[in-house]
């Protein structure tokens, strides 16, 4: 029996735009309800900003598409208040195993320590992943987060300014025009508000081609990313298994370009592929099927005056490494805060120049991952094929050649230490995992763990450093809380192994990302004003 569709999850209202004598205005306007406009919909909204989202449809999309969401991403929706249901529900993995034709060559952890609130990864298909973040948008609407969330309203034209933004929405109803003083396009790879500016992306557009197959069975495997090059079941290729929620695998094959595409997503040949891998007898039920080309492409500039590009808008890369949607999230998270900061009035425009230049370096970042990921998993020559599989023939029985393995380098977090808003390290001995400009490490305290103490706000972190009575941050400067920790909140020791290191005492100011914006030995009150004022955009970004 087939499944019952659910019902939408934003449904359709008319929109008090269609009847109003003039434009409506509206401080931030989001294009697109995927996850990462959800997030910075969610980081707005919980800052007390009015945010509306449009989208065209009323709810997820079919198939699994995104399913990886890594460490960083949990942490941020923890952040947000939606992590738990997606925790509940994902299937929580750390280890991925490699193969060579019918041979494990060998296997990974993607997280060996303990002492972290959040997993490695969580494979959970992007439309739950959607459904627990409007979850959370629906709570916070009745807390009095002001988010506005509409379905099935297309955005049809965008003309920005110096001011804002003037669009035309259409609905089921008609169209309306309204005006946003700051537009963010949230809107996917095939962006209709890219197009609409006349922006498009640079990069490379390799050609190979892979087939997504969902499917639902029980079977043996376990929680774990397996990943064959040259597999039995199809000599010269790749492919990729992963284990979803509700009995649901992802399987990816490599097809080649130069494919009848029509031909490959025909039930009785996607099937072909399927029992070449599970065996003839393996029972399944299929769900879903896409193709997809690896593309590492970007945006030369993701903010074009008042309009902002992010997720994927802005950024492409191959789906190997779960790099897509897990940086969309951090662009919203980094945008969000930012953004909240100038419509207070606590920051200067300035602030959100670095939006860019941070976002920008992360994509680059991520491009140079996947596309040394792609060329070694699709090589292009003879020459480059012999010399992968030479590597995959060492790896098997020679430990220095794993880390020349690539089948995908997983998703991190961004560090942004060479970023214009990155104060000094003053801490000799600090150590390289808290350095300025990364994300603050987790660790358990006496009563819950570190990320959810520090919050969403500019903090100071005082380690075994007394903190003074008073902290003067300057005209201006944004509220700056205290948190302070000694010997008796670290029962494991683990804050005092990923903070302190060699040194006695530490302050660490974080930024409401919760990326560290500087460190030193102990309180000068000097020196934090200097990195707040940095760090707000109040000395320069660029």
């Amino acid at each position: 029996m087939a499944d019952m569709p659910e019902p939408p999850l934003y449904p359709y209202a008319p929109p008090r735009d269609l009847g109003a004598p003039a434009p409506l205005r509206y401080p931030v306007v989001v294009v697109g309800a995927g996850p990462v406009g959800l997030a910075l919909a969610l980081d707005l909204g919980l800052q007390g900003q009015p945010v509306l989202v449009l989208d065209d449809h009323e709810g997820p999309g079919d198939g699994s598409r995104a399913i990886c969401f890594s460490k960083r991403s949990l942490e941020i929706a923890d952040r947000y208040g939606c992590a738990a249901g997606m925790l509940d529900k994902g299937v929580v993995w750390k280890r991925g195993k490699v193969f060579h034709r019918d041979r494990e060559i060998y296997e990974f952890d993607l997280l060996p320590e303990s002492g972290h609130r959040c997993p490695a990864f969580v494979n959970l298909q992007q439309p739950d992943f959607e459904r627990f973040m409007v979850a959370r948008i629906r709570q916070a609407q009745r807390d009095g987060a002001p988010i506005e969330l509409r379905g099935r309203n297309r955005v049809e034209a965008a003309a920005p300014d110096a001011g804002g933004a003037d669009l035309t929405v259409a609905t089921p109803d008609g169209s309306y025009r309204l005006r946003a003083d700051w537009l963010v396009a949230c809107d996917g790879a095939r962006s209709s508000l890219r197009g609409m500016l006349g922006l498009d992306f640079e990069g490379r557009v390799f050609r190979d081609s892979f087939l997504i197959a969902d499917i639902r069975m029980t079977g043996p495997f376990p929680a774990e990313r397996r990943f064959w090059f040259d597999p039995w079941f199809r000599s010269g290729a790749s492919a990729l298994m992963h284990k979803q929620p509700d009995d649901v695998w992802r399987i990816d094959f490599q097809i080649g370009w130069n494919v009848d595409r029509a031909e490959e997503l025909k039930e009785d040949n996607v099937r072909r592929r399927l029992d070449a891998m599970l065996g003839e007898d393996a029972r399944y039920d299929l769900l879903w099927t896409s193709i997809y080309t690896f593309q590492c492409r970007r945006m030369r500039r993701f903010r074009h005056g008042r309009v902002f590009f992010a997720g994927d808008s802005a950024h492409q890369v191959s789906p190997f490494g779960a790099r897509g949607c897990n940086s969309g999230i951090q662009d919203a998270e980094n945008l969000g805060w930012k953004l909240g900061m100038v419509l207070r009035g606590e920051a200067p425009e300035a602030l959100l120049h670095s939006y860019c230049t941070e976002r920008r370096a992360a994509a680059d970042e991520n491009i140079r991952h996947s596309t040394r990921s792609t060329d070694f998993i699709t090589p292009k020559s003879r020459t480059s094929r012999l010399f992968r599989d030479a590597v995959l023939d060492l790896a098997a029985r020679h430990p220095f050649a794993r880390p020349m393995v690539n089948s995908g380098r997983l998703s991190q977090a961004a560090s942004y230490r060479n970023g214009p808003l990155t104060g000094p390290d003053g801490l000799p001995g600090g150590p390289a995992g808290a350095r300025p400009g990364a994300a603050c490490p987790d660790a358990p305290l006496t009563e819950g763990y570190l990320l959810n103490r520090l919050g969403g706000g500019f903090t100071l972190l005082f380690l075994g450093a007394s903190p003074p009575e008073s902290m003067p941050a300057g005209a201006g400067a944004p509220p700056l809380r205290q948190v302070v920790l000694g010997a008796g909140d670290d029962p494991s020791g683990l804050v005092r192994d990923r903070y302190l290191g060699q040194a006695a005492s530490a302050v660490y100011l974080v930024r409401p990302d919760q990326h560290i914006g500087a460190r030193w030995p102990g309180y000068d009150a000097a020196a934090v004003r200097g990195a707040l004022r940095l760090a707000c955009g109040m000395e320069r970004t660029e």
